[in-house]
């Protein structure tokens, strides 16, 4: 089993052991790949202008692992030469939603015309913009700037209700 990913032109990336560290415009990224359960059976290497994952097994499994880490690599040098955006966007039917980031939390107020402030921590270097009706995400992370919205709609969740009747909530929205 082998992936090769070919590296965009203005994109460096640095092999040491099993760390990953792509450096690009818009800044770094690494990851370590040290997993003792593949770490005999998958390889990762720099040939030329390419990165070679490769595993001479060809178990279930393993061609999984090749495949993610390839998937991680190329998510990785995507961030750090476009970035990352996502758009959420703010529905309610009665109560208006206050929405604004301070620190590393999203504040919520007066979902549902709840007293209490409902928080979505923000994950890593993740950038939250509030306009109107709107929250944009921005990072060169793609897992940062995903955990951070999935925090962000856990954060709004409904229990014990209708959610047909009741869809207030910060919702993701594909473009």
């Amino acid at each position: 089993m082998k992936k090769v990913l070919e590296i965009p032109e203005n994109v460096n990336i640095e092999l040491k052991d099993r760390k990953v560290v792509v450096n690009g415009p818009k800044g770094q990224i690494q990851r370590d790949f040290n997993d003792p359960r593949y770490n005999r059976s998958v390889t990762i290497e720099r040939e030329g202008s390419a990165i070679v994952i490769q595993s001479p097994s060809e178990k279930r499994k393993i061609k999984a692992m090749v495949g993610t880490i390839n998937a991680h690599i190329n998510n990785m040098c995507k961030g750090v030469v476009e970035g990352v955006e996502y758009r959420m966007k703010i529905f309610y039917s009665h109560f208006p939603i206050t929405v604004e980031a301070k620190g590393g939390k999203v504040l919520i107020k007066n979902f549902l015309g709840e007293k209490s402030i409902r928080i979505g921590k923000i994950v890593g270097k993740t950038k939250v913009d509030v306009k109107k009706d709107e929250v944009i995400l921005t990072g060169i992370n793609i897992e940062e700037v995903g955990l951070t919205a999935s925090n962000i709609e856990r954060a709004c969740r409904l229990s014990n209700r209708d959610r047909r009747i009741f869809f207030d909530g910060i919702y993701l929205v594909v473009n």
